[in-house]
C-alpha cells in the first residue's frame, strides 16, 4: 500500500510538472491524432452507438513482451496488450482471405474506432478479418500494471517508443494468424497520423508480415534536418486566407489588439471578461495560445460537411463584424467552434491527461517535429521553433535529451525518393492538402507501388473515417482509388500463392 501511494505521488508530481511547464509556455506542438478531442463526437455516428456493431467487435488480450530488443532478465517482463477483432465478414480459416489491421496510435484504440472505419467498411468486399491493435502505454495496454508505474521514471518510460510498438504489432499479428489458422492470409496495415507513420514503417521493417500499408496523413518528412521550409502554420494561414480574406485579416490584427488591451491597467481582467474564461488570465499568452490551438485544430480537422474553418470565419465575418470590435469578432469565432458554454477553459488543449502525457513523452524522446510560426505571409505573430529551448524543457521535464536524428536514422527520411523506390513497395501515402501536417507528408509517387493520393480539399485522416452519405464526391473517389490499389496487391499475392501451391504439387 505504501509503495502504491509512493507511485501515485510520483505520478501526480509528474502531471503537475507537465502542467507547470504548459503554464510557463512549454514549446507547443499541434497534436497528431485521428480526431478532434475538444468536443464530444456525435453519438449518432459512433461505433459504440450501434449495438449490432459493438456485438461484432470482440476484445482480446495478448501477453506481450516488454522489450523486443534485449535479452536482460527484465526484458522478458510481460504486459497485456489489447486488440479487437471483427469476424463478421471473414472468409474463415485457411481461406487466405486478407486481414485488415488498424494500428493504434497515441490514444485508447476504442476511442479511435468510434470514427475510423475504412477497414470495417471495406471488409465485406474482401471477406476480410478486421483487427485493431492498441499502442503500448495507451488505453488498457499498460506495462508495469498501471499508468502511474509505467510513466514513473525514465527507466519505465524507456520501453515507450515506436520501434517497440511496431514490434508489438508484429507479434500480435503473427499470433492472430496462428490462432485462427490464417497463416496464408495477407495483412494490410492501416493507420492515420502518427499511426500512419507506424503503418508505413511497419511495411518497411516487417514486409514478411504486412503485404501493404495505407498511411493516412502520415508526416514522415516532418523531422529535424528534413522538415519543410513552409510548414504547419503556413497551411493553417492558407486555409483561413482562402476561406475568407477578411477573416484572415481580422485574426492577423487581433494579436496586437490583445496585447494592447492586456498592457492597460486591469487589462487581463478585461480580456478574461471579453472571452468569458473560466479563470482569470494570468498573462496574455494564455489567451493567444488558446486561440492558436483553436485555429490549428480547425484547419487540421476541417472535415465536411461543416468545415470548421468556414464556421469560425462565418462567425468572425457575420453579425459580430457589425455589432462589435475585433476582440468581439474573435470571441464569436471561439463560440462558433467550441460551441456555447458557461465559460471557456484556455488550458483545454493542454490538460495533462494520461494520453497527453504519453504523447508529450514521445515528442520529447523521438517524435520531434520542429513546428513554429514563420513570419512569411502568416496570420500569426513570428515565433520560430527554438530547438535549444525545446531540448532544455524536455530535459527538465523527463530527464532525457530528445533523440533528434533517431527517427530518420532508423526508418529513413533523407533522400526518400532516391532510396525507397529501389526497395520499398505497396505503400499508399494519402493526404488532404488542407491538413497542415500534409507539409510533412509524401505528396508524389515514389515508385509504381509506393504511391501518393492527395485531395485538394481533404483534411487530417479523413479518408480512413467511416464513410457517410454526406461525403463529397472527391472523398468517395479517394477511398475508391485506395481500395483498388489494395485490391491489386491482394490479387497479385493470391496469384503468387496459387503459383507456389502448384509448384509444390508439381515438385
Amino acid at each position: 500500500m505504501e509503495s502504491l501511494r509512493q507511485y501515485s505521488l510520483e505520478f501526480l508530481s509528474l502531471l503537475l510538472l507537465v502542467l507547470s511547464f504548459y503554464a510557463s509556455a512549454f514549446t507547443y506542438m499541434p497534436r497528431l491524432g485521428i480526431l478532434r478531442r475538444t468536443i464530444q463526437i456525435d453519438p449518432k455516428t459512433t461505433l459504440s452507438s450501434s449495438s449490432s456493431t459493438s456485438e461484432d467487435l470482440k476484445t482480446f488480450y495478448y501477453t506481450q513482451r516488454l522489450d523486443h530488443f534485449n535479452y536482460r532478465p527484465d526484458s522478458y517482463t510481460t504486459f497485456q496488450q489489447r486488440y479487437m477483432i471483427d469476424f463478421k465478414y471473414w472468409g474463415g480459416a485457411n481461406s487466405s482471405a486478407p486481414i485488415f489491421a488498424y494500428l493504434g496510435a497515441e490514444a485508447p484504440v476504442d476511442e479511435d474506432l468510434d470514427v475510423v472505419g475504412f477497414h470495417r467498411d471495406n471488409a465485406p468486399k474482401f471477406n476480410a478479418l478486421v483487427v485493431s491493435i492498441e499502442h503500448r502505454y495507451y488505453g488498457k495496454s499498460i506495462p508495469f500494471g498501471s499508468h502511474e508505474k509505467a510513466m514513473r521514471n525514465a527507466c519505465t518510460r524507456g520501453y515507450f517508443n515506436s520501434a517497440q510498438a511496431i514490434a508489438d504489432y508484429a507479434a500480435v499479428l503473427l499470433h492472430i494468424k496462428k490462432k485462427f489458422s490464417a497463416e496464408t492470409s495477407p495483412v494490410i496495415v492501416i493507420g492515420g497520423s502518427y499511426g500512419g507513420m507506424l503503418a508505413s514503417w511497419f511495411r518497411l521493417k516487417y514486409p514478411h508480415i504486412a503485404l501493404g500499408a495505407l498511411a493516412s496523413s502520415a508526416p514522415i518528412l516532418y523531422f529535424n534536418t528534413i522538415a519543410p521550409k513552409a510548414g504547419y502554420y503556413y497551411i493553417v494561414t492558407k486555409d483561413f486566407k482562402e476561406t475568407s480574406e477578411a477573416c484572415y485579416e481580422t485574426i492577423r490584427k487581433s494579436w496586437a489588439e490583445i496585447e494592447r488591451v492586456a498592457s492597460k491597467p486591469n487589462g487581463l481582467s478585461v480580456l478574461s471578461k471579453r472571452f468569458n474564461t473560466c479563470n482569470k488570465l494570468n498573462k496574455s499568452s494564455d489567451l493567444k495560445d488558446y486561440l492558436d490551438s483553436i485555429y490549428a485544430d480547425a484547419a487540421q480537422y476541417n472535415h465536411p460537411p461543416k468545415y470548421p474553418v468556414s464556421v469560425i470565419c462565418s462567425a468572425i465575418d457575420g453579425k459580430a463584424k457589425i455589432e462589435t470590435d475585433i476582440l468581439g469578432q474573435i470571441f464569436a469565432g471561439v463560440v462558433a467552434y467550441m460551441e456555447k458554454r458557461s465559460c471557456y477553459d484556455v488550458n483545454e488543449f493542454n490538460h495533462p491527461t494520461e494520453t497527453n502525457l504519453g504523447w508529450k513523452w514521445q515528442t520529447c524522446s523521438e517524435m520531434v517535429f520542429p513546428i513554429g510560426h514563420d513570419s512569411k505571409d502568416s496570420m500569426f505573430p513570428p515565433s520560430p521553433f527554438d530547438l535549444n529551448k525545446f531540448i532544455n524543457e524536455c530535459k527538465s521535464l523527463f530527464g532525457v535529451l530528445p533523440q533528434l536524428h533517431w527517427v530518420t536514422t532508423y526508418y529513413g527520411g533523407e533522400d526518400l525518393k532516391l532510396i525507397l523506390h529501389r526497395f520499398a513497395s505497396n505503400i499508399i501515402f494519402s493526404n488532404g492538402l488542407r491538413d497542415p501536417y500534409s507539409t510533412g507528408g509524401v505528396l508524389e509517387n515514389i515508385s509504381d507501388s509506393v504511391v501518393s493520393i492527395s485531395t485538394i480539399n481533404g483534411s487530417h485522416c479523413l479518408d480512413i473515417h467511416f464513410a457517410k452519405p454526406s461525403d463529397p464526391e472527391w472523398l468517395v473517389m479517394q477511398r475508391k482509388a485506395e481500395v483498388e490499389i489494395i485490391r491489386g496487391w491482394i490479387s497479385k499475392y493470391q496469384a503468387d500463392l496459387l503459383a507456389l501451391k502448384h509448384f509444390h504439387v508439381g515438385g
